[in-house]
């Protein structure tokens, strides 16, 4: 009989674990424990807003070379919109000061010398202090390896490390920080041309569902992995409550799971323990014509605000101090913010506010040295997820490399 590759997790890293495995021909099923795929990237109907809506708003840039050929195979790309070229519109709310960071699709960065391109007020030796973040040591923070001061740290590297990394970029790590820096800025505009999912189940899951089908892959939903039978240096079965699967010589198991809850199913298995918040609010009210799809908001509570047809959307990274605050205060505060960045006179609109306690791993050199890589000391076992060693923060392009490579490690079993 053919061996079976048992997938943990429908996630976005068990998704791609998945796809890889049934395009090499191998038999593939899918166990996830809620009722639908997706994890923290999915879309759900929200009766606040009368919308469907995102749980998070989530960025790729167009040199996410995994998540780019993820959604080519997934034939799902025109759902990915955003501005031709790599255009960053920014507002300063205290001076009112608008820009637009627009960098030019080669590698040699011509754009940083162009007044009318780059940030106001900064020069071309601004753009080099950030080159130490590119060779840091895994075990140095970006505040002890750059100056954090600036207008091009305040006006464009704070932000866009803020976003990346989930933390305040000082107490973030340098070796993450330089890994952003060289395949987004380093790698010239055409790797950096913001795209934004129109619908992330839309876009990311329902077609990825739809393919494992057409591939003879099963995805069972409500099958809650309770315990891995370790023994021999192997799994030997997965414990799912009132089923238990017994795994056959040249069988295999990819835990797709979160990092609080990997380490229960493997006794002695590193991961991240502390983690991040991120705030979304989400605003019922179609954007004003011309608007861009996205805007970098300096001096705010609000710092990044997305364009839908129908809905004005909002993304604040490293949010554990907004936690204890009411959603109430927070629709209103963000939505006085977001009415002043698009012009808007109106009162606060239909709303939802969704905060994630632990959207991430806090991306600090002790917490990113925690991250396992996707073999383990158990021979048909592998691990994937963002919070994985992918030499990415967490992201989705961190998500899709890590499900990349542990189906190829399970392919060479």
């Amino acid at each position: 009989m053919a061996r079976t590759i048992h997938v943990i997790g429908a996630g976005l890293s068990g998704l791609s674990a998945a796809i890889r495995l049934t395009e090499r021909g191998e038999r593939v099923i899918v166990h996830e424990a809620m009722q639908q795929a997706g994890g923290r990237a999915r879309s759900y109907y929200d009766a606040s807003t009368d919308l469907v809506i995102d749980n998070g708003n989530h960025l790729l840039l167009s040199g996410n070379h995994a998540a780019m050929s993820y959604v080519r195979t997934l034939g799902s790309q025109a759902g990915l919109i955003g501005p031709p070229r790599a255009d960053f519109a920014f507002i300063d709310l205290p001076s009112k000061q608008r820009w637009t960071l627009r960098i030019n699709d080669g590698r040699l960065p011509w754009w940083m010398l162009d007044g009318k391109r780059r940030v106001p007020g900064s020069t071309l030796a601004d753009y080099l202090r950030l080159l130490p973040l590119v060779l840091a040591s895994r075990d140095k923070t970006v505040g002890e390896t750059i100056a954090c001061k600036g207008p091009v740290y305040d006006r464009l590297a704070h932000p866009l490390l803020l976003a990346a990394l989930n933390i305040d970029p000082p107490q973030g790590s340098a070796a993450l920080a330089g890994a952003i820096m060289r395949e987004t800025l380093m790698a010239g505009g055409a790797a950096c041309r913001p795209l934004i999912a129109r619908g992330l189940t839309e876009v990311l899951i329902d077609p990825a569902l739809r393919l494992l089908a057409q591939r003879g892959a099963q995805v069972r939903f409500g099958a809650q992995l309770r315990a891995l039978d370790l023994r021999d240096g192997r799994v030997q079965a997965l414990d799912l409550g009132e089923n238990r699967i017994v795994l056959r010589e040249g069988d295999a198991a990819i835990l797709a799971v979160p990092p609080w809850i990997a380490p229960s199913l493997v006794p002695g298995l590193p991961a991240p323990s502390q983690y991040r918040a991120i705030v979304n609010a989400h605003f019922r009210i179609a954007p004003p014509k011309d608007f861009p799809p996205m805007i970098g908001v300096l001096g705010g509570t609000v710092e990044w605000i997305f364009a839908f047809p129908d809905r004005l959307s909002v993304t604040i990274s490293g949010a554990d101090r907004l936690l204890d605050r009411s959603r109430e205060d927070l629709a209103s505060t963000i939505w006085s913010e977001v009415a002043q960045v698009a012009g808007i006179a109106a009162d606060l609109p239909p709303w939802q506010v969704v905060r994630e306690r632990r959207a991430t791993f806090a991306a600090t050199p002790a917490e990113d040295a925690k991250r396992p890589g996707p073999a383990t000391k158990f021979a048909n076992l592998y691990l994937a997820g963002d919070w994985t060693d992918t030499g990415l923060p967490a992201t989705i392009e961190g998500a899709i490399r890590s499900g990349n490579r542990a189906a190829d490690l399970a392919l060479r079993l």
